[in-house]
């Protein structure tokens, strides 16, 4: 792979974010919750820490909306390009012990992310996309970044399609589409790798009807679209970021999206939903 210089230094701070996180995985930590009662960790905020300071050196003056510092009422004003950062997203499943959670950086430009990496620290995988050069994935092996291999989503959707969906937030409306749709395998995981396995061709689809965050899914998306893939409005219309000053929710929220291998996924989930 080919990549910016830009991509390979994200990748190393989010393994640096990541090696951080392991420590307090092995040794536990004290969980808080946030004004909208969803779970906080040192965790968190030591991984973000790493990330804030290397991103201003790689991305000087570039506006970073970081999810800890978001809650805790620092709002940068963002322009047309902006850094998104999910510091541990997965926090249920940290906490839980379980391994699927990740580290999530990418950078927006005119509504689209454009790069993203994606750390899995627990699994020791790293994902990243970048819209000139393509996505790949790296194994992280005795501490260091190991070659980059390039992934791509499934020219064509299995038959029945494979769908994979949320660990924590699953819901009747997405188990009730996956039916009509005749989904065959539904895979259960947490945080940002439903776009990674998305992206790898280990599934075709992934629905989501509740509320998200735009660092919870950016860095995903970037990689998926890398891939060849795509997210959409529930509408099928394109999935865009920078949402702020919205009448009827928070700043950087989410509505509900499809995210596919294929847009022919997508048109029949536009159709059934």
């Amino acid at each position: 792979m080919t990549w910016s210089s830009e991509i390979g230094k994200v990748a190393e701070l989010c393994k640096q974010a990541g090696d951080a996180i392991l420590r307090f995985h092995r040794l536990g930590v004290d969980v808080e919750h946030k004004a909208d009662d969803s779970p906080v960790t040192e965790a968190d905020r030591a991984a973000e820490e790493i990330i804030l300071a290397g991103l201003g050196e790689i991305f000087s003056g570039v506006p970073v909306v970081a999810e800890e510092a978001v809650a805790g009422g620092d709002v940068p004003r963002i322009g047309g390009r902006f850094l998104l950062v999910d510091p541990l997203d997965g926090t249920r499943e940290f906490i839980s012990g379980r391994r699927d959670f990740t580290v999530n950086v990418a950078l927006v430009e005119d509504g689209e992310p454009v790069l993203g990496v994606v750390l899995a620290p627990a699994r020791q995988v790293l994902y990243a996309g970048e819209r000139e050069s393509g996505a790949a994935l790296a194994e992280i092996v005795e501490g260091r970044i190991g070659a980059w291999k390039p992934i791509q989503v499934r020219e064509a959707a299995e038959v029945p399609p494979v769908a994979v969906a949320s660990r924590s937030h699953g819901d009747a409306k997405t188990e009730d589409l996956l039916t009509r749709l005749s989904v065959g395998e539904r895979i259960s995981v947490g945080s940002s790798l439903k776009f990674c396995m998305v992206a790898c061709g280990e599934a075709d689809f992934y629905p989501r009807f509740g509320r998200t965050m735009e660092w919870d899914t950016a860095a995903g998306q970037a990689v998926l679209s890398a891939a060849g893939g795509l997210v959409t409005h529930l509408d099928g219309t394109p999935f865009g970021y920078g949402k702020t000053d919205q009448a009827d929710d928070v700043d950087f929220a989410n509505p509900g999206f499809f995210a596919a291998g294929n847009r022919d996924l997508i048109s029949r989930a536009v159709m059934q939903g």
